[in-house]
């Protein structure tokens, strides 16, 4: 598997392998020190070092990072660095925060190696659980596809094989991998949903349903990637750009975007507010946005995620005398007809 993805990233000649000291990335560390040792990939040169992240959310966690540091040392993988950041409040929840600190240390990682991928432990259990979550959480498509293979630098090699047979990597090649012990505290749904649901599924509906989950995210992936190069297309083609004393705005025609089939109307919505400063909103954020396009005369604004108003203007009945406009609206016919992204004012000083 590791052997397949270096392939597909273009045999990159130096990596590095994201190290938690748990089973998962640990075997796949003592995966990649056999292509380490050997100099090569398929008559490719490669280098392998290895990068562990301190979270320093549990007590001991500067330790297991030493520990795990030593043990991809003695596997033969260099450098290894151990680097600790600290995990700042998003509003997305512990999870995610530790996520993107974590990513930012090992983009940061792969810099100062100059590293052309950076190996994650991930296995097919986590796509399991990654579908199930979505599922619970009511996620569109995209969240539904999991975790991709490959992500800019980021690599899965290991997103087909199951969680027992990291441990089994593990013992055979005489490591101890240290256990989160996170990974079974039911604080967490994702803890929940590996220690409580998916085995309760398998018991009730037999063996393979994390296998046919990830199969899911796999056709899923493939769905979401056409409908997402057919909404950039879209989008690219619609926006139009203007500026004003409100900063920097963004429009799209009303007439051209009720044309649209609803999967590609909410995609194209969702890219315009981003396009502007804002964050990826909820479905019922675009729900309400694109409600705008039946209203009569102007309407709105919807604010969205990230500091974004939306609010339609209508040539019927907008003047530049007409009191009933949003307010802080720019007037005029230029933006009538058309669905406006505005970024909010800045709070004054």
């Amino acid at each position: 598997m590791l052997q397949d993805a270096l392939a597909d990233a273009g045999y990159p000649a130096r990596v590095l392998v994201a190290c938690s000291g748990g089973p998962d990335s640990l075997a796949l560390a003592a995966v990649a020190a056999y292509f380490a040792r050997r100099g090569h990939v398929d008559g490719h040169p490669v280098s392998v070092g290895a990068v562990v992240v301190d979270h320093q959310l549990q007590p001991g966690s500067a330790a297991v990072a030493v520990a795990a540091a030593a043990a991809l040392t003695e596997l033969g993988l260099a450098p290894v660095q151990v680097r600790t950041v600290d995990v700042a409040p998003t509003g997305m929840g512990p999870e995610a925060a530790a996520r993107d600190a974590r990513h930012a240390a090992l983009e940061a990682a792969a810099d100062d190696t100059g590293a052309a991928a950076v190996l994650l432990g991930h296995t097919l259990d986590d796509q399991a659980e990654q579908v199930l979550l979505g599922l619970a959480r009511g996620s569109g498509t995209r969240s539904l596809a999991g975790m991709r293979p490959v992500r800019g630098r980021l690599l899965r090699p290991f997103l087909g094989l199951r969680r027992a047979e990291t441990l089994e990597i593990c013992a055979v090649e005489g490591l101890d991998p240290w256990h989160d012990p996170s990974n079974e505290d039911p604080s967490f749904a994702r803890s929940r949903t590996r220690v409580e649901v998916l085995p309760m599924l398998e018991d009730k509906l037999g063996p393979g349903v994390a296998e046919s989950l990830a199969r899911t995210a796999a056709i899923l992936q493939l769905d979401a990637d056409y409908l997402e190069d057919v909404a950039n297309d879209t989008f690219a083609r619609l926006q139009e750009r203007t500026g004003t004393e409100l900063g920097a705005e963004l429009a799209l025609p009303e007439a051209a975007l009720r044309d649209l089939a609803p999967a590609l109307r909410f995609r194209v919505i969702a890219k315009a507010a981003a396009a502007v400063g804002g964050q990826q909103p909820s479905y019922q954020r675009l729900l309400a946005a694109e409600a705008l396009l039946r209203r009569h005369g102007s309407a709105g604004p919807v604010e969205l995620p990230g500091g974004v108003s939306v609010y339609r203007l209508s040539l019927a009945q907008l003047s530049a005398a007409e009191p009933s406009a949003p307010a802080g609206v720019p007037r005029g016919g230029a933006r009538c007809g058309k669905l406006v992204f505005r970024p909010q004012k800045p709070p004054q000083e």
